[in-house]
C-alpha cells in the first residue's frame, strides 16, 4: 500500500491534557513559553474599535482560520494581534473567556457539548439555535459558516473489505478486536469513547494515543496496521490521499461541527462582527480541505500566506 504523508493535517496537539488542568501549568507543558505572553503578529487597520486579539488552537486548520479572520478585521479597519497555537479547547476556551484572547475559530457541535456534556442536539440548525443559550455571560458567537469540519471513525479500505465495514454500527461488531489511534482525550470526551458505548455498544480493544490528532503519525500507525481505526477530521486531505473509508455515524455520535467565532463580548464591535460574519458566509467546506492542502500539502504554505490568498480570491481584501 502507498503511504502519502505530504498532505496529513496535524490536529488538536496537547491531546494528552486532560480537562481539569490549570490554566497556566497547561501553558507551560505545551512548550516551556507561554503562548499568550507575547503576541506573535500584529497588523492596524485605520479607525478600528479597538485592538482584538484573534487566537487559535494548536493544528493548522484552527491557524488558518484565525488568520482568515484576523485579515479580514484588518481589511475592515480593525487592528488585530494574532496569537496563535493557543492548545486545545479546554486551553483556548478559558484564554477567550478570561479576555486573554478575544475570539479564536471553534466547532459548533464540539463547543456545544464543552459548555453542556448532557447536549443532545445534533443537527446543524438545532446546535447552532442552542449555543448561544449555553455559553455563559460575556462569551458569544458570531454566525456559523457553511464549512463543516468533524471527528470520523476512519479505517483503510482493507480493514473495512475485512471486516465489512460501512457504518460505525458494523464497527460495534468488531471493536473488541480493533485499536483506536486516537488523541488521549478521545478516552474521556464524551464524543470518544464514552459515546460510541452508549450509542453502538462500541467498547475498542485500546486506545493508543498519538498528539498529532489525526496528522502524520496517526496516519502511518493506520496504513501499518498499528492501529485499525483512527480518529481523522473529515477535512484532512489524507482521507482522499490515500483512499481512506469514512465510516458513517447513523445515530450522530459526532455532532455537526459547523466553523464559528467564538468571542468575548467585552472588546467586539458591529464593525468587528460584520468582517468576521463575511468569512463566514462564504467559507465552505472544500475551501478548508484545499486550505489544509495549501499548508500541509507539498506547497507548504504558512497559514498567513493561505488565508491570504483566499481572502484575495473571495473579494474581501482587494
Amino acid at each position: 500500500m502507498k503511504v502519502n504523508f505530504r498532505t496529513t493535517v496535524t490536529r488538536r496537539g496537547l491531546a494528552g491534557l486532560a480537562a481539569g488542568v490549570g490554566f497556566a501549568v497547561a501553558l507551560t507543558a505545551c512548550g516551556g513559553s507561554d503562548p499568550l505572553a507575547t503576541p506573535s503578529t500584529s497588523a492596524t487597520g485605520g479607525g478600528g474599535g479597538g485592538s482584538l486579539v484573534v487566537g487559535s488552537a494548536d493544528f493548522p486548520e484552527s491557524q488558518i482560520i484565525a488568520e482568515l479572520y484576523a485579515g479580514a478585521l484588518t481589511a475592515a479597519g480593525v487592528s488585530v494581534t494574532s496569537k496563535p497555537n493557543i492548545g486545545s479547547r479546554e486551553i483556548y476556551y478559558k484564554a477567550v473567556q478570561d479576555g486573554s484572547i478575544d475570539l479564536v475559530p471553534d466547532y459548533s457541535g464540539n463547543l456545544l457539548q464543552h459548555v453542556d456534556v448532557e447536549a443532545k442536539e445534533v443537527s446543524a440548525e438545532d446546535i447552532v439555535k442552542a449555543l448561544p443559550q449555553k455559553l455563559p455571560q460575556g462569551l458569544a458567537v458570531l454566525e456559523a459558516s457553511k464549512a463543516e469540519s468533524k471527528d470520523a471513525m476512519v479505517v483503510t479500505k482493507a480493514t473495512a473489505e475485512k471486516y465489512q465495514l460501512k457504518s460505525i454500527e458494523d464497527l460495534a461488531k468488531v471493536c473488541k478486536d480493533l485499536t483506536m489511534g486516537a488523541p488521549a482525550t478521545f478516552e474521556t470526551r464524551a464524543y470518544g469513547f464514552p459515546g460510541l458505548k452508549a450509542n453502538y455498544g462500541c467498547e475498542l480493544k485500546a486506545l493508543k494515543p498519538f498528539s498529532d490528532g489525526g496528522g502524520n503519525l496517526t496516519l502511518q500507525a493506520l496504513l501499518t496496521d498499528d492501529v485499525q481505526v483512527a480518529d481523522i477530521y473529515t477535512t484532512t486531505p489524507s482521507i482522499a490521499d490515500n483512499d481512506l473509508v469514512v465510516l458513517e455515524d447513523p445515530k450522530n455520535n459526532f455532532k455537526a461541527q459547523q466553523v464559528l467565532p467564538l468571542y468575548n463580548t467585552a472588546k467586539m464591535t458591529d464593525k468587528a462582527k460584520e468582517a468576521l460574519n463575511s468569512v463566514s458566509r462564504i467559507l465552505t467546506t472544500d475551501d478548508l480541505v484545499n486550505l489544509n492542502r495549501a499548508v500541509s500539502g507539498s506547497q507548504k504554505q504558512n497559514p498567513k500566506d493561505a488565508a491570504a490568498t483566499w481572502l484575495k480570491d473571495k473579494g474581501i481584501v482587494k
